[in-house]
């Protein structure tokens, strides 16, 4: 099953979703842990119905799914099925959902030799998942570390993260960013990403699916 591009899962009209690193996200708030409880029990059995199972988490106020094909390495297409399901089922409950405020961090790792020290962070987030190009945690609970190429001698900053959010999120982020005494170092990639620096010249990128395959 091939996966779809982030201008396809724009083009589904999911409302209430996003799509982050590679996945599906919402966040449907609930009165309490009770009405969470309830949701997830009926998102599960649905789940079970279709054998196709999203992550959950399942908080006091909130409840967050995450939605990606893992055989397929993406979203696809009965993924957008699974997601109108657990719309159908929340709105029906009187739940709402809401992409705003979400996202993913990873981390970029700065070093000439990704291959040698891939294995480092493998053993020490124990159980990570490593190849020559990132360190992932197969349950999903710890940022992926990812590495990019650089020289032995610049005097950079060696990691920086990457907060990957809705397009719509990045210019409030980027206000309050510069708001805070931040610039914005480059914005030749957006809208694909943007840099921007603290005070002290820390770097972090704004994240997008736009200008993506």
């Amino acid at each position: 099953m091939g996966t779809l591009t982030g201008a396809q899962i724009a083009d589904a009209g999911l409302d209430g979703w996003t799509f982050l690193l590679g996945a599906l996200h919402t966040r449907i708030r609930t009165p309490d842990f009770a009405a969470g409880l309830a949701l997830v029990a009926a998102v599960g059995a649905e789940a079970e119905r279709v054998d196709h199972h999203p992550d959950l988490d399942l908080r006091y106020t909130h409840v967050d799914v995450r939605l990606w094909s893992h055989d397929s390495g993406g979203v696809t297409g009965r993924d957008l099925r699974l997601a109108r399901t657990i719309t159908a089922l929340a709105t029906e409950a009187g739940l709402t959902l809401s992409s705003a405020g979400l996202a993913r961090l990873e981390f970029a790792l700065d070093s000439p030799e990704h291959a040698a020290v891939a294995p480092f962070w493998r053993a020490v987030l124990s159980g990570a998942d490593a190849a020559d190009d990132e360190v992932r945690d197969p349950a999903g609970t710890l940022p992926t570390i990812w590495f990019q190429g650089s020289g032995r001698d610049e005097p950079r900053q060696r990691w920086h993260p990457d907060v990957w959010v809705d397009p719509v999120e990045v210019a409030p982020r980027m206000e309050a960013a510069l708001a805070a005494g931040g610039t914005l170092v480059s914005d030749a990639e957006a809208p694909n990403f943007w840099v921007l620096a603290d005070p002290d010249g820390n770097r972090v990128c704004l994240c997008t699916w736009q200008g993506r395959s």
